[in-house]
């Protein structure tokens, strides 16, 4: 079985551990970053857990830290999942190209940390996603496949991608409005997989409630562009560095719901950004699924035999 890593604070500081059996198992690292703690810690979380006598404390005598840091680069795969693109106004069917857009890392924040609406946003929503953290430098174009996947990829990570939709759509560019602070919730914790586990990326439940009301359910083996597909394209035009981090999409289920006429009027080049913006709070004004302040989002990420668990995040939606 592979290794919960947790960065968590304890007496004002701030270190890495392993988690075990609702215990934190502290590893020795001095490193204040995911890039640092990859650089040599995972052979520390081993022998941590091999020791005769490891410091430990309760897991409810600690705070959880989003085990994703800065520096890191955030790049994510839009409309990845057939039922998301049919409810975003897409055709189901993969597409000619992999959409890809980024996401600020001030954006990132713990897995119960609460996610801060910001001032004149209507239109809230909540993707979950599965995030794999880089473990080398990719710094050449390189052909990953489903066998050397671990090469690259350290580990899996509960993301959720937050987004401000009033604010995304209308500007027709997505950076703005979905990198907000404390819209990248992440962890509880990042899972490290066993060599031979990686083939698991392709079978993981993913689900999200809002209000403890079922809204995304689905399976990584949906996923229209695949994880090594995806990151042998990548490394054609872009560098990775360790402790960056690939979000691969979100299910159907989000509250946007639209038609591809809504779309178009959106993102019409024509109109003025405030009547896009208006007419686009207009159509989706009978849509009750957009989070509301004190709404209480739950996200959870497992095999379907449960033997791999990424924990569950739960964030509360708060007024800036």
């Amino acid at each position: 079985m592979g290794l919960q890593i947790v960065r968590y604070i304890k007496d004002d500081s701030t270190r890495w551990g392993v988690l075990s059996e609702e215990k934190v198992f502290d590893i020795d690292n001095g490193s204040s970053t995911l890039a640092g703690f990859l650089k040599d810690g995972l052979k520390q979380a081993k022998y941590t857990l091999q020791s005769a006598n490891p410091e430990s404390y309760s897991l409810n005598d600690v705070k959880l830290a989003s085990p994703v840091t800065k520096p890191s680069t955030i790049t994510c795969q839009g409309a990845n999942y057939s039922s998301h693109r049919q409810e975003s106004g897409m055709t189901a069917e993969r597409p000619e190209f992999n959409l890809i857009f980024g996401k600020a890392e001030s954006s990132l924040c713990g897995y119960d940390a609460d996610v801060i609406r910001p001032k004149g946003v209507k239109l809230l929503d909540y993707e979950i996603e599965l995030g794999l953290v880089i473990k080398n430098e990719i710094n050449q174009p390189v052909e990953v496949t489903e066998e050397n996947l671990h090469q690259y990829v350290a580990g899996f990570v509960i993301m959720n991608d937050i987004s401000a939709r009033d604010v995304q759509l209308p500007e027709g560019q997505w950076l703005r409005g979905k990198s907000y602070r404390t819209f990248a919730p992440a962890g509880p914790y990042l899972y490290i997989p066993e060599d031979d586990e990686f083939s698991a990326v392709h079978d993981l439940d993913l689900n999200l409630w809002v209000n403890d009301e079922l809204r995304q359910s689905a399976n990584t083996n949906q996923l229209l562009f695949k994880p090594e597909e995806t990151l042998t394209e990548l490394s054609e035009v872009m560098d990775f560095a360790p402790g960056d981090v690939l979000l691969t999409g979100t299910p159907g289920g989000v509250a946007m719901n639209l038609t591809q006429e809504q779309i178009e009027a959106a993102t019409k080049i024509t109109s003025s950004l405030s009547d896009k913006v208006k007419g686009f709070i207009e159509a989706q004004e009978d849509n009750k699924n957009y989070l509301n302040d004190g709404d209480i989002i739950r996200a959870s990420i497992k095999s379907p035999d449960g033997f791999i668990d990424l924990g569950e995040q739960r964030n509360k939606i708060v007024s800036g």
